[in-house]
């Protein structure tokens, strides 16, 4: 089972959040062995977290969809995370973090 544990400013300059995973059994028994780090998009970029409009994030999924190796049905991917939780359904993280983890039962 995989587990999202946190979404976090990323330290990497040239990304903007890294995601940690728990790919442990049991949610109870992870204690910072077989974690997953995942760094994901561009602190430059406006995202709809940030206030782009609705069509920008039709554009960008639209886009992105395309884009060889970006794969939004496996959610330990840059691609899967900045898809949901960049340019999700909420213009709130917080509200795309929570269905995230709801879409993939983390």
């Amino acid at each position: 089972m995989t587990w999202l544990l946190s979404v976090k400013p990323a330290e990497r300059k040239d990304k903007r959040y890294t995601a940690t995973f728990c790919l442990c059994d049991k949610k109870n028994e992870c204690r910072g062995e077989n974690h997953k780090n995942v760094s994901f998009g561009d602190p430059t970029a406006t995202t709809y977290v940030d206030g782009a409009s609705e069509e920008k994030k039709k554009a960008y999924i639209a886009r992105h969809s395309k884009v060889k190796g970006e794969d939004f049905n496996k959610p330990q991917t840059p691609g899967s995370l900045a898809r949901y939780l960049l340019w999700g359904a909420s213009k709130s993280l917080r509200e795309n973090i929570k269905a995230f983890k709801k879409k993939f039962n983390l």
